[in-house]
């Protein structure tokens, strides 16, 4: 007895620990033990929000929930099944449809009947579209969950509407649309796999022609609150030497029925096996699938024990052999409130080398590997040659003593290991949802396989597998409003993605080099689409002579000879112990900045050196002499330094004169280039010839102290007032309730009960509202909004804090001017400049990146904390020269 309470112990605070590993970081409330480093961890190189994605078309009809897609690249077709409505959409541009929708949504009767059981009427009580297949050469066949009372009809596809009468789909379609589903019609006969009634189990049926079948449910129940995802038809019967069957693979999550190795592991992923060509047995297992095999998919990080137990999407690359087919799996975690993903991938030899492998049986109400003998011809084979040489034509002629076996022992025990025995790919803080993969050769004739992932929250990932490890290329924003992808579908023909949301349905091609404006972006780029040809980068099929195209998918560092690029030339003034910031922001997030003064580049760049080095830019604190002279930007990436920013800096002791017209440099008639996250645009300066003098004499330091003061003292005033009346209400509050707890309760009812109830992320950025590069990904008004990757920290429900107060409003600046700290009024503007001789600044963005490397490190709190203290500054009226 003390023996199993001391291993049931060490079980626990094994598992206490590794949930302690797993919430390493206080920053990273909700993160994993592994470091930034880490190659299973990866990093988009560039993130693209939807005002950014080109090429792209939209679909919004008058359903939603676009769920259900059937492509038919060759007649150019798009069928798309939505809440209530059928769509054909020319799948070239999806943007219109080319015929009338079928409107096809339950009756009111039968809404009414669906809300009176308790039912959701916003989203459970339609029509929503789970089936939509071709079943010949002239018609589709889709169901619908038909508000929890399923129906399924034919449709004429080329009148595109209901053919004949509406059919009962509950054998056939879920009745609930948040249900797990998937099914395949093949050759007449279809095949589906969900929970298809509120009392029944999970199965999987041959719903037509008679007879069906189904999954058995005693004495071993075969499927465990089965949550399917996929399922795939591989033809081995095809240039058979044995004569094999046809096979139907389904994928699912359910719960486990072995022995855990942790508590909380109570979901496995599975794999499970029919034959197509299964009729049931002629006494034993009537009606019931004899063919039926399940075993264990492993996804897991052998050195941190951490496993990834819940299925969400699988997609099989075809091959002509069905072995060499392959499966590619996105996992999650079983914690609702972790987000993480892993992509694991493995070859159907595999699988079909663990269905012939040993079984599991039920001892002592635990399953333990079988040790007995197997009887022949093996439980759960399909029948070839062998078998009708031994006069077993079909299922109904295997002998009993087989099927009474395979009834009881549907479990494979050996587990399906990834290729690599470890996953493809590990991401955190997403939650990938949907897969697609595709095969693209590169110039230099290498075949790469090309992930695109879908999340929860309308994010596209484009990924390659680079001999063996992955480079997410690029981050696609395609869904305003946080809504995970519900459907996506490839056309490799047509080079096109279609991904569907509960709102719309968007088409975007496989890659846009377009995006990449310089050799270097487009070869660091490492995409197999793309290639520089000297001038833009190029999808690489559409030319015919390749010879002139540069890419390097390997290495991502060969092939360009200049290394500066657009650089950009702006020159700094600034006075003595003054401030100032030279910006460069990196466009890529896997760049890190690199800095030189005068060609030496500048190293230990510490608390007493004068600088603070973040991902946006350079600070210089105190300005001294030796502070003047040449800056250089490069960013760095593989291992190659781009040159990005030129600044020439000049500190002076004294005050500089105005300046004049006359002594206008030659670079302040030339373009600027501003810097933007989407690419620089140039605009011309200001013309000296066009500076009006009352514009001077607005910005001279005595003006502009007369033109704030009063505005300073008006927001004094409007303070106090608010200050009177928050304590009045406070006061009125407290008498009447007698309470001061109740008071601050009532107080925090402000922000909403619904805020309370959900988790929110808080985004620590950098100065100019970026992570390493990259704009803020949520907007602070919607229900959740990290920083990708890392820098995020998670705020559970039930931990409120008190609204925070209403920023002040600050002064508009001139227009048109730069500050000496090299902020400008079209920049993200995280500091305003308030007082021209006090020196102090405003916080409107607030947040550091706790325990980041110091590349990373944000300027706000050092702004925060340093430049509030300076007490001298003088406005310059041009544009490439500013000093404080």
């Amino acid at each position: 007895m003390f023996v199993e309470v001391l291993w049931s112990n060490m079980v626990e605070r094994r598992s206490i620990l590794l949930l302690l590993l797993l919430l390493d970081s206080v920053s990273q409330q909700w993160a994993f033990p592994f470091s930034p480093s880490l190659d299973l961890d990866v990093t988009p190189r560039t993130t693209v929000f939807s005002t950014g994605v080109t090429g792209s078309a939209r679909f919004i009809g008058r359903s939603r929930n676009y769920s259900t897609l059937l492509l038919e690249e060759e007649a150019g077709l798009l069928f798309v099944g939505g809440r209530g409505a059928v769509y054909a959409l020319n799948c070239s541009n999806i943007s219109s449809p080319i015929k009338p929708p079928i409107d096809w949504d339950a009756s009111p009767e039968q809404k009414k009947l669906c809300l009176n059981k308790g039912r959701d009427n916003q989203t459970q009580c339609y029509n929503h579209i789970r089936f939509l297949q071709r079943y010949n050469e002239t018609h589709l066949y889709a169901c619908g969950t038909n508000a929890f009372r399923p129906l399924c009809a034919f449709i004429d596809a080329e009148r595109f509407r209901l053919s004949g009468g509406l059919d009962d789909g509950r054998d056939r379609c879920p009745y609930d649309p948040a249900k797990g589903f998937t099914g395949l019609l093949v050759d007449g006969e279809m095949f589906t796999a969900s929970q298809y009634e509120f009392r029944s189990s999970p199965d999987i049926r041959r719903n037509f022609p008679f007879p069906t079948l189904r999954t058995e449910e005693a004495p071993t129940r075969w499927l465990l609150e089965a949550d399917f995802v996929g399922s795939v038809l591989l033809r081995e019967s095809i240039n058979s030497s044995t004569g094999d069957d046809d096979k139907i693979y389904f994928f699912f999550t359910e719960r486990s029925q072995e022995q855990a190795a942790y508590p909380s592991q109570t979901r496995v992923a599975r794999v499970a096996r029919v034959c197509k060509g299964d009729w049931g047995g002629q006494r034993t297992l009537q009606r019931k699938w004899t063919s039926f095999l399940k075993a264990r998919l492993l996804c897991s990080v052998p050195e941190y024990e951490l496993h990834l137990n819940v299925l969400r999407s699988v997609f099989v690359l075809r091959a002509t052999d069905a072995g060499s087919s392959v499966l590619f799996a996105v996992f999650g975690l079983e914690w609702k409130n972790i987000k993480a993903s892993a992509i694991c991938h493995y070859t159907f030899s595999q699988v079909q080398q663990v269905f012939e492998g040993p079984f599991m049986e039920v001892q002592d109400s635990k399953w333990r590997e079988f040790t007995g003998k197997v009887p022949e011809p093996r439980p759960g084979s399909c029948i070839a040659d062998r078998h009708r040489a031994q006069g077993i034509n079909s299922s109904r002629d295997l002998p009993d003593n087989v099927l009474t076996f395979a009834r009881r022992h549907p479990l494979m025990a050996s587990q399906v290991q990834p290729v690599g025995v470890r996953p493809l790919m590990f991401k955190r803080s997403v939650n990938y949802v949907k897969i697609a993969v595709h095969q693209e050769a590169a110039l230099d004739g290498t075949v790469y396989t090309v992930l695109f992932l879908g999340t929860d929250d309308g994010w596209l990932h484009r990924a390659v597998d680079i001999h063996g490890e992955m480079h997410i290329m690029e981050e696609l924003q395609l869904f305003d409003n946080q809504e995970p992808i519900e459907s996506l579908t490839i056309s490799s023909s047509l080079r096109s993605l279609y991904l569907g949301s509960s709102s719309a349905l968007v088409q975007v091609p496989m890659s846009s080099c377009s995006r990449y404006d310089s050799c270097y972006d487009c070869v660091f780029a490492r995409d197999p689409f793309c290639g520089w040809d000297g001038k833009v980068c190029v999808e690489v099929w559409s030319r015919s002579q390749r010879s002139n195209l540069t890419q390097d998918v390997s290495r991502g560092t060969r092939g360009c000879k200049e290394n500066s690029g657009n650089a950009l030339h702006r020159r700094r003034s600034v006075l003595a112990g003054d401030d100032v910031l030279l910006q460069c922001e990196l466009r890529s997030n896997l760049a890190t900045p690199r800095w030189t003064l005068n060609g030496r580049e500048l190293r230990g760049l510490g608390p007493t050196s004068g600088y603070r080095l973040g991902s946006d830019g350079l600070l210089i604190l105190g300005a001294r002499a030796e502070h003047s002279g040449s800056y250089r930007c490069f960013a760095v990436e593989n291992a190659v330094s781009v040159l990005l920013r030129l600044y020439s800096v000049s500190v002076h002791s004294e005050p500089l004169p105005p300046p004049t017209a006359d002594a206008l440099p030659p670079a302040a008639s030339s373009p600027v280039q501003l810097p933007s996250t989407g690419g620089a645009t140039e605009r011309p300066p200001p013309s000296p010839t066009t500076t009006m003098p009352p514009l001077d004499d607005l910005l001279t330091s005595s003006r502009l102290e007369a033109l704030y003061l009063p505005l300073v003292g008006v927001l004094g005033g409007l303070c106090l007032v608010l200050t009177v009346v928050l304590i009045y209400i406070s006061c009125c509050s407290s008498r009447a309730t007698g309470n001061r707890k109740l008071s601050q309760q009532q107080g925090l009812q402000v922000l909403g009960a619904s805020e309370r109830k959900r988790s929110s992320y808080l985004e620590l950025r950098t100065i100019s509202g970026h992570c390493n590069g990259r704009q803020e990904r949520r907007s602070l008004s919607s229900p959740s909004f990290d920083c990708l990757g890392d820098d995020f920290f998670q705020v559970l429900p039930g931990s409120m804090s008190p609204p925070p107060a209403p920023p002040l409003p600050t002064p508009p600046p001139p227009p048109s001017a730069d500050y000496a700290n090299g902020l400008s009024a079209t920049l993200p503007g995280v500091l305003r400049k308030m007082n021209s001789s006090g020196g102090s600044y405003v916080l409107l963005r607030q947040g550091d990146q706790q325990g980041a490397p110091p590349l990373y490190h944000s300027f706000t709190e050092e702004l925060n904390r340093i430049l509030e203290q300076r007490n001298h500054s003088q406005l310059d009226l041009l544009t490439e020269q500013s000093s404080v």
